[in-house]
């Protein structure tokens, strides 16, 4: 993989020195929770994409459902991108609430997503939405219309699904694939060609792509640190957490938010496989002979 390693690197990675501490569960979730609280919507989207990242079992995620009535679109949009990939009955539930979001778009991706889990209400919206007795679209989207038929001329969409079949081929249970935090990455006008390639190499887990990988969360590139954030996560190895610690506290917050979710992702992997270990079978005690 001397190629790729080549790749993401040749752009120019610049070495950074980290302050050292020690992180912890309450202070990932607390930079997450912050950020869902926040009154920029800007800051409450990249909170939600990045919690595409983290467990579905996390109390986060809790908030999510609460999110749909954030009263930014494109909030809720995210919201139902990152809720879809949950398969959990409170998900589904979650889902089924935002059919009657007020706006189209919102309603329209919750009965794709409905449909995609196999859900029959996401069906029955969907076939609402063929028999013209809702509607799909409104005019409040229309840049965002504009710019997804601009992406779909471009590399970086062709990317999207490759990257998407890479990862999701073999998925963990409670655990995304990070398709929001992917779309949010790629939809950047400036993204850069090694940004789209540590995405690309989330599913390959040789010593050399990871190792490249940790390399570029020092790269000037706040997307390449995302994006190599990103795969990381996505490697489910709970030994990459201390790698990703200290972009807890980078400079750009679609980093660390990504970091934040991160950590949370690997600390619930971590805690699974303990809880999967056997324990220990005690010895019984010798019998005492009474001489």
């Amino acid at each position: 993989m001397a190629l790729a390693r080549f790749f993401l690197l040749t752009f120019g990675a610049v070495c950074t020195s980290w302050p050292m501490f020690a992180a912890t569960d309450a202070q990932a979730e607390q930079i997450l929770r912050q950020a869902l609280d926040s009154k920029n919507p800007d800051t409450r989207n990249n909170a939600v994409v990045a919690l595409s990242l983290a467990s579905g079992n996390d109390p986060l995620y809790a908030r999510l459902e609460s999110m749909l009535d954030d009263k930014d679109v494109p909030v809720r949009l995210a919201v139902v991108a990152s809720l879809a990939e949950v398969k959990t009955p409170k998900a589904i539930e979650a889902l089924r609430g935002a059919l009657n979001d007020p706006v189209p778009e919102v309603s329209f991706a919750a009965a794709k997503a409905l449909y995609g889990l196999n859900d029959p209400q996401g069906k029955t919206a969907l076939l609402a939405v063929m028999g013209g007795e809702t509607k799909a679209t409104s005019g409040f989207l229309t840049k965002e219309k504009r710019t997804a038929l601009r992406m779909m001329h471009t590399p970086s969409t062709t990317f999207l699904y490759v990257a998407r079949a890479g990862v999701a081929f073999a998925p963990v249970p409670g655990l995304g694939v990070g398709i929001a935090s992917l779309q949010a990455i790629l939809a950047d006008g400036a993204a850069s060609g090694p940004a789209t390639a540590a995405l690309l190499l989330g599913s390959d887990k040789d010593p050399d792509t990871i190792e490249a990988l940790k390399e570029a969360l020092s790269d000037k590139d706040w997307r390449l640190r995302a994006a190599a954030v990103h795969s990381l996560a996505l490697m489910n190895d709970v030994g990459l957490r201390k790698t990703i610690e200290p972009l807890l506290e980078d400079d750009k917050e679609e980093v660390r938010l990504r970091a934040a979710a991160a950590w949370l992702r690997l600390s619930a992997i971590e805690k699974a496989e303990a809880a999967r270990r056997p324990t220990p079978k005690k010895s019984a005690p010798k019998k005492s002979t009474g001489k």
